[in-house]
């Protein structure tokens, strides 16, 4: 006599599982149709003209205010910010991948006692809270502000101060993520470089960094991110408006708004501040975010 296998209900763990999965998925796409159409209503408020604003808030323009961009860039100082902000991220994130890189690559694969350690004090940099800098910050760069203008070269530009310090904070974090990028290589490179007569620099430019490409991207763009969002910093140690910021420059025009109520102005500068970096993310953003996975999970 043959048995029918029981087909049994499916657990209630399973079923609960199921749902939390679909609740999860649901709640993420919420959020993002939430920051799409955010970001959608200030591109159309940032083309329209004050009045408009309040009377169509969610409505398209009556009229298209392209103009207001070029107020917001002429105007509230923007266009300095601009110009501002994208060298000093340049020079900052120029500077934290040349150290960063080399640093990662001795600390993964050339090996010695203090790798560990010294990698385990770059990952506890990355849990101090920031307000926990802020004096020591502003300390040091009026003590140093000082020393240069009296003692070095007669004169000191604050950006150079907040340069240094973006580097400083940001190197345990692009030291830690690419840590994991190089010691997931294998090493059979190094010694086939080895093999083929190249020395140690050599395996590290030739071979070690066209491979952790993706790494370095990632950081790179990351790092590009954290510091054109940077705000505090800026207003902590650089009180000269025409040396500040997007961000600060922004926050300044907002203040003015009680004068000059240019609220099209306003949103046009929003615009100007958030598109760049939403344009890269839609650019890398898929990169970047295997990037992160494959560094960190190795």
């Amino acid at each position: 006599m043959s048995t029918v296998p029981r087909i049994g209900r499916p657990s209630l763990s399973a079923a609960l599982s199921t749902f939390v999965a679909f609740a999860l998925k649901a709640s993420l796409w919420l959020w993002v149709v939430f920051n799409l159409a955010m970001l959608v209503w200030i591109f159309l408020n940032s083309v329209k003209s004050s009045r408009d604003i309040f009377a169509h808030p969610l409505g398209l323009p009556t009229t298209w205010h392209w103009d207001n961009f070029w107020t917001a860039l002429t105007t509230s100082g923007l266009g300095v910010a601009a110009l501002n902000t994208v060298v000093l991220v340049a020079v900052s994130v120029a500077v934290i991948m040349a150290l960063s890189v080399p640093a990662a690559y001795a600390l993964a694969r050339l090996g010695g006692r203090s790798a560990g350690p010294i990698t385990s004090l770059f990952s506890a940099g990355m849990s101090v809270p920031f307000q926990a800098f802020a004096v020591p910050m502003v300390l040091i760069s009026v003590g140093l502000s000082r020393f240069m203008v009296e003692w070095i070269t007669g004169a000191w530009d604050p950006r150079i101060t907040v340069a240094i310090f973006y580097v400083a904070l940001s190197l345990p974090f692009s030291v830690f993520v690419l840590v994991g990028y190089f010691r997931s290589l294998p090493s059979e490179l190094e010694e086939a470089g080895a093999l083929d007569g190249a020395g140690s620099f050599r395996t590290f430019l030739s071979i070690m960094v066209p491979l952790a490409k993706s790494g370095i991207t990632t950081v790179t763009v990351l790092n590009v991110l954290g510091l054109w969002n940077e705000t505090m910093i800026v207003l902590l140690l650089v009180p000269n408006q025409g040396m500040q910021t997007l961000n600060v420059a922004l926050l300044n025009f907002y203040s003015d708004m009680q004068y000059t109520s240019d609220w099209g102005g306003l949103f046009a500068g929003i615009v100007i501040v958030v598109a760049p970096m939403v344009i890269l993310y839609f650019w890398v953003g898929r990169r970047v975010v295997s990037g992160m996975t494959e560094g960190i999970g190795k």
